[in-house]
């Protein structure tokens, strides 16, 4: 599949299925999220992996947060279900550093783009993904479970694994709606 292609036919897969990628595979994922557009060359990202038993580790963490936040018992248990969903959660976090010309910000929607990246990798090379969010990134209490810095952010939660449905290709948006000239 040509590049413009996976691009145009980008699309988010819920329901995922083992297997996950694994050696040669997950590695060209990872080495395309640190391919993001990066200004000042600071690597602003870390990539944790869950797979198999971490994925229950990661969904204890959620629930913590989410008990903490005195969130409904549905609701907490759905945070400690949400990393079993798909066979590898990839958290991704920006590694911001204060500096005079790389705003912080710049350096998140870095992060951010290395999980777009990383989706994309994963559909070229015949699996699925889908990026997830959610109020319980932002929590301190996570980010200290996972021992992360205090200035550093979660950008999201890339699910990774086979389509466990068949995929329906959305419309294209109308371009009249979002695009203007100057």
């Amino acid at each position: 599949m040509d590049a413009l292609t996976l691009l145009l036919q980008r699309q988010s897969v819920g329901q995922l299925s083992s297997p996950a990628p694994q050696g040669e595979v997950l590695q060209r994922i990872l080495q395309a999220g640190l391919r993001a557009p990066d200004h000042g060359a600071l690597h602003p990202w870390l990539f944790l992996i869950a797979e198999g038993e971490g994925r229950a580790r990661l969904g204890n963490m959620l629930a913590e947060v989410a008990t903490e936040r005195n969130e409904s018992a549905e609701s907490v248990l759905k945070a400690r279900q949400a990393p079993l969903r798909a066979p590898m959660v990839i958290t991704v976090v920006a590694k911001a550093v204060a500096h005079p010309k790389v705003p912080l910000f710049e350096q998140q929607l870095s992060a951010g783009c290395a999980v777009m990246a990383m989706q994309m990798a994963a559909q070229a090379q015949g699996f699925g993904g889908i990026w997830r969010s959610g109020p319980l990134m932002f929590e301190r209490s996570l980010h200290r479970a996972l021992q992360l810095a205090e200035q550093d952010q979660i950008v999201g939660f890339l699910y990774l694994g086979t389509p466990s449905v068949d995929l329906r290709r959305e419309p294209y948006a109308d371009l009249a709606a979002h695009v203007r000239s100057l």
